[in-house]
């Protein structure tokens, strides 16, 4: 969605260009060739990448393969950095007068903080979209331009959605996750904890690429599936939220939540909030708590995801005024952060300036 932003606003800047990546349906639309679908990409976590090692493998020829093809002046990375920090590196070797950009870079402020200096020496920009990040890349003499956050502007387009919920701010909306994995760890609970309150409906949001009926198993009678996730975040009393950009969106949206986030080695982790100095250089873990610094939202990861704990939280937002406006006020902290510089809009005229 925001490469597809991105192209719109580059064709703006520069009429004759022509595009090729790797992506989805909002990228073909906006006139991009792609080589891969995304969806044949969408592997998190180490168990996912070995499960699908040859997807992977294929998935790195094709990206070397069009790159040697099309030899572009410019190669744009867009988040996934696994994969992308490798392609980076192949084109530097391969292809040394293409530029490179990295649009929403890696959230090396939150992990992998070594990765700063790979990103640096590879790219020839880096496009930040939090507020804080070119504080942090100038702690290491690197420079990073915030050119706005995508989700912002994008959240800011969306009014009077025509949504078909008919029970407004009566239901619960559902947020699982985009990947299958992250459904089928994260739902159960999720929805265990939303049917403890039956004065309210439920209506899960379904994540593109995943079919209606991956859902069906985990739904009862009266419990709704949409694809209308912005309608029927903007019309819920309240939400239930896996970690990731889903938070960020459903704040921006004005929902209350509760954000989920599922490890594979739970117990492992139980002492992460002990342990986190040690490994990450941040305090939360999702991006409405990282942004305005303080826990705006609930967090219940890995160990601290339960049944229970959610449906705690859950009943605050429903029934606790108070609390309830604490969270709306943070979100309007939060908007006055983010501010409404158009992400896609200034990264096309840095990029189209700094390559005429």
């Amino acid at each position: 969605m925001h490469a597809a932003a991105l192209v719109e606003q580059l064709r703006r800047c520069d009429a004759g260009a022509s595009f090729a990546g790797l992506g989805g349906d909002c990228m073909a639309q906006a006139g991009c060739t792609l080589y891969q679908d995304y969806r044949r990409m969408a592997f998190m976590g180490f168990a996912a990448v070995m499960r699908n090692w040859r997807q992977v493998k294929d998935n790195f020829r094709i990206a070397r393969e069009a790159l040697l093809k099309e030899q572009p002046d410019v190669l744009i990375l867009i988040d996934y950095p696994s994969f992308n920090l490798r392609m980076a590196a192949f084109c530097r070797k391969s292809l040394p007068a293409t530029k490179i950009y990295y649009y929403i870079p890696p959230k090396v402020w939150a992990w992998k903080r070594r990765r700063v200096h790979r990103i640096a020496r590879l790219c020839d920009g880096v496009l930040g979209i939090f507020p804080f990040e070119p504080a942090f890349y100038a702690r290491y003499g690197y420079s990073c331009t915030y050119v706005g956050n995508p989700t912002a502007e994008e959240m800011a387009k969306i009014t009077n959605l025509k949504s078909q919920i008919t029970n407004h701010k009566s239901h619960i909306a559902i947020l699982p996750g985009s990947r299958k994995n992250e459904v089928s760890h994260c739902l159960q609970r999720m929805l265990e904890a939303a049917r403890r309150f039956p004065d309210h409906a439920i209506t899960v949001c379904a994540a593109p690429g995943i079919e209606d009926e991956f859902y069906a198993p985990y739904l009862q009678a009266g419990e709704t599936l949409t694809r209308d996730t912005y309608g029927a975040v903007q019309s819920a009393a309240a939400a239930v939220v896996n970690s990731g950009t889903a938070t960020l969106e459903t704040a921006l949206l004005g929902c209350p939540q509760v954000a989920v986030y599922h490890t594979s080695f739970s117990r492992l982790v139980r002492y992460i909030r002990w342990a986190q100095p040690l490994f990450f250089s941040i305090k939360y873990f999702t991006l409405v708590n990282i942004i305005t610094g303080r826990e705006a939202i609930k967090e219940c990861i890995s160990n601290d995801f339960t049944t229970d704990r959610v449906a705690d939280e859950l009943g605050r937002l429903l029934y606790d005024d108070t609390h309830r406006k604490e969270v709306l006020a943070s979100y309007e902290h939060l908007r006055s952060i983010l501010g409404s510089q158009p992400a896609a809009a200034t990264a096309a005229a840095i990029i189209t300036s700094r390559n005429k």
